[in-house]
């Protein structure tokens, strides 16, 4: 269920409008596609090494175990900010649901009652962070299930106008592509924001139980969940909202195209009820990014990248200096939303986009480096779960993914240069060069060679009652079907 927390996000039910607005209805189809498939083999690879070896700092520890410590510290410091940026991008999001219901109350007021919430929930266990993350991702599963059946009554006539709608909207104006190369470019990193985080489930991996058996079910159901949740509801959307619907490029919600879809069907509530479900979503995603962010800095402080009581433990066995430290830094974000909300979850969305798309790089790389290690050292056969697209699919998601990082940000250089959005598309490059030469010459820290690769701490022994315990009862065949599908 946190898996699916991490595929259905702010992102998807805020940002969809900017990219169909900007990209149109054609580009935004094959950009999440193209997204989503490089996080399928992503995860795939992810999951392969986190089941192998599960540990609290997942892809972060591993980077710097496989290739580099110098790599392993620029990226989890990295990742733990976006994770930091991610808390504040959904409070911020709070403020704008709040105005679709009215603007008298202060969203800064609303913000902070949340985000004390999201503080003691991540203190009090991880057990409470859980049954919180499982409720709350319900709801969401539900909700898209219930917007994609709407969506198609709403396209076949079911709708205030009585009018079937069909693909006119593809045919509008500039549609189906809009804005050019520039257009098309500026989706990806809206995309990526949307996926973000769903890698980070692989974090939980450390505390999680059985891992051998949950991980690899974790990942094989994402594509499933990628391609019913975001690719369908994507298609939805295009179908039935016109990428010129007044407004659509603001961030305030009463223009997301879920909400528009809802209002379309005439009935009165139906808005009201669908911003309801994204303040749900909206709160997951905060709890899910927080709790990543504490367990990244929980790691940098038990490796020695950063001062030692980061790594402190409560009676519940939580980073409670890391959760308050990382807990800061979201305040400090969502607290400079006196710029205005909308433009600052733009800027947000744009950083943490970016800072996911560098944490699939490293991922692939990891992934590639651990692979021949396994191989030069005889050990591949102890492999539990295997990344079936090996070696084609890390290496293409490694080179598709870098080209996107480069090529996104191409609207802030037309149709003239806009300093504050290149700034936000591209300081995380430079700023994760300067982290990584800067440990490196301090450190003196060598490149992993594969011969001496470490494949023998923190590898995961599951008894063969853990691999195939399957009940052949009436029960075990329902429970597994529930699995399957959550």
């Amino acid at each position: 269920m946190i898996a699916i927390g991490g595929t259905i996000g702010t992102g998807l039910f805020l940002g969809t409008g900017k990219s169909l607005a900007t990209g149109g209805p054609a580009s935004m189809v094959i950009a999440y596609a193209i997204v989503g498939a490089i996080v399928y083999i992503t995860m795939l690879s992810l999951g392969e090494m986190s089941t192998f070896i599960p540990v609290a700092g997942s892809f972060c520890t591993f980077v710097g175990r496989f290739c580099d410590d110098a790599f392993g510290f620029a990226l989890t410091w990295n990742y733990w900010f976006n994770d930091a940026v991610s808390t504040a991008s959904d409070l911020v999001a709070l403020q704008l649901i709040l105005q679709y219901w009215t603007e008298k109350f202060p969203g800064w007021a609303l913000s902070l009652i949340f985000w004390v919430i999201l503080i003691g929930v991540n203190l009090l266990g991880v057990r409470f962070y859980g049954e919180l993350e499982y409720w709350l991702s319900l709801i969401k599963v539900i909700a898209i299930v219930v917007f994609i059946i709407m969506s198609i009554c709403v396209n076949a006539g079911a709708n205030a106008q009585h009018e079937y709608i069909g693909a006119k909207n593809w045919t509008i104006g500039a549609a189906p592509f809009v804005g050019g190369i520039g257009g098309f470019a500026s989706v990806f990193v809206t995309a990526s924001f949307a996926y973000g985080g769903t890698e980070s489930i692989a974090i939980t991996a450390g505390e999680t139980k059985n891992p051998v058996k949950n991980m690899p079910r974790v990942v094989k159901n994402v594509f499933w969940r990628i391609l019913l949740f975001y690719i369908l509801s994507i298609i939805l959307i295009g179908f039935n909202v016109p990428y010129n619907y007044p407004n659509l490029k603001t961030k305030k919600v009463v223009t997301s195209p879920f909400t528009i879809v809802f209002q379309m069907t005439g009935a009165k509530a139906a808005g009201s009820v669908i911003n309801a479900v994204i303040l749900t979503s909206v709160l997951s995603a905060g709890n899910h990014a927080l709790f990543a962010g504490v367990r990244l800095l929980y790691t940098l402080g038990a490796e020695g990248h950063a001062p030692r009581f980061f790594a402190r433990l409560n009676k519940q066995r939580v980073p409670w200096v890391a959760t308050i430290a990382t807990a800061l830094v979201a305040g400090l974000c969502f607290g400079s939303s006196f710029i205005g909300a909308g433009q600052l979850w733009n800027w947000l969305q744009n950083l943490v986009g970016v800072s996911n798309q560098l944490a699939w790089i490293s991922i692939c790389f990891a992934s590639i480096r651990f692979r021949r290690a396994l191989e030069v050292q005889g050990k591949t056969h102890l492999l539990v779960f295997k990344n079936w697209t090996y070696p084609w699919g890390p290496y293409g998601a490694l080179i598709l993914n870098s080209v996107l990082v480069l090529v996104q940000g191409w609207s802030c250089f037309s149709p003239k240069f806009n300093g504050v959005d290149f700034v936000s598309y591209y300081i995380e490059l430079p700023v994760m060069l300067i982290m990584f030469l800067g440990w490196k010459l301090i450190k003196r820290t060598k490149w992993v060679r594969l011969d001496e690769m470490d494949l023998v701490t923190d590898v995961y022994s599951a008894n063969d009652e853990e691999i195939e315990h399957d009940e052949k009862t009436t029960k075990g065949r329902f429970k597994r079907a529930l699995n399957w599908l959550f």
